[in-house]
């Protein structure tokens, strides 16, 4: 059909087999580390900063970890927590731990985000820290948590576990 543009066809600055889908998703991914000063400031790396934005949020995660959730999936999970039953007494526990520990951060001028003293002492955050992306989060941990949580040894029983989930390559 002469004159007529395919509905199929991507633009071209469009790039990789997603180009063209109206929603972006964003994942966070990698694994960086930095250390923590004295005042308890952490540096985020520029690439979660980018996909982060101006606003977001760090609270409690689970393992001993904390976590930074973008502002668009903290409101998410809060939307989640508020259709839960107040009466049930398993609801009130996880909206304490993960909403009353949260604090919304902003990026200062050279990249750092200010980590209070309580969610400081919940991580054991003192110096040595480890960001890694998690898809939606971004997990921020103690060194030394990280290397005892992140045992690799038995890949047999990793991958025992993805099969029973149903995760292939």
């Amino acid at each position: 059909m002469e004159g007529k543009a395919d509905p199929l066809e991507r633009p071209p600055s469009a790039k990789g087999r997603f180009a063209g889908l109206i929603q972006v998703i964003h994942m966070f991914m990698g694994e960086y580390s930095h250390t923590i000063d004295a005042k308890g400031r952490l540096i985020i790396p520029a690439r979660f900063r980018e996909l982060l934005g101006e606003e977001f949020v760090l609270t409690k995660g689970l393992d001993g970890c904390l976590s930074i959730y973008p502002m668009n999936e903290w409101e998410a999970f809060e939307a989640k927590l508020r259709e839960l039953p107040l009466n049930n007494k398993n609801v009130r526990s996880i909206s304490r731990f993960f909403v009353a520990g949260a604090t919304s951060c902003e990026v200062d001028k050279q990249g750092r985000i200010l980590i209070p003293q309580t969610l400081r002492e919940f991580a054991g955050i003192d110096k040595d820290v480890v960001l890694a992306g998690m898809l939606n989060r971004i997990e921020v941990w103690s060194k030394e948590k990280w290397d005892s949580n992140n045992d690799y040894d038995d890949m047999d029983s990793i991958a025992e576990s993805m099969q029973d989930m149903g995760i292939t390559f």
